[in-house]
């Protein structure tokens, strides 16, 4: 009587199946990380409007702004 023989392993498969797990492993990490940094930067836009000092307002009044007044008397 003959023992049937073993299962031989599909190395092309196992190998498709980790790249595939370290693909997905590897977009997930990067899908992370861009939303980490999104959440940074709008908890950083918030502050700055609260705080009152987004550099792209101009600011109120005053000679300087104008552009017409030098400081100098007439």
């Amino acid at each position: 009587m003959e023992q049937p023989l073993a299962k031989k392993p599909n190395y092309s498969f196992e190998k498709r199946q980790r790249e595939l797990a370290k693909q997905k492993k590897k977009q997930e990490k990067l899908r992370r990380k861009r939303d980490k940094n999104e959440a940074e930067a709008d908890v950083n836009d918030l502050g700055a409007d609260a705080a009152g000092t987004d550099e792209s307002r101009p600011s109120q009044g005053g000679p300087d702004q104008s552009g017409t007044d030098t400081g100098e008397p007439d």
